[in-house]
């Protein structure tokens, strides 16, 4: 059975083993979640340039955690891109 998450850019239904997720941890941390079972509110993306650029354009993070994410979390996602 697989496990389906929406993308916060393209909003397409994909399994969430191909997708990224962000996680903020209950301290308030904003972190990358490699294993997908990190404690915490998480968001996923897909792992590409365009929903990337989807998600910063909409504000689709900020949106999904109520709160504004750090640039640096950007700049992670750019670098697993």
């Amino acid at each position: 059975m697989t496990s389906l998450r929406r993308c916060v850019g393209c909003r397409q239904m994909v399994d969430k083993t191909r997708l990224l997720r962000v996680v903020r941890n209950p301290e308030g941390n904003f972190v990358l979640d490699a294993t997908g079972k990190a404690n915490g509110r998480g968001a996923y993306m897909c792992k590409t340039a365009d929903c990337l650029a989807a998600t910063i354009k909409r504000n689709a993070f900020n949106n999904s955690f109520k709160t504004k994410v750090p640039a640096n979390v950007y700049e992670e996602l750019k670098q697993w891109i």
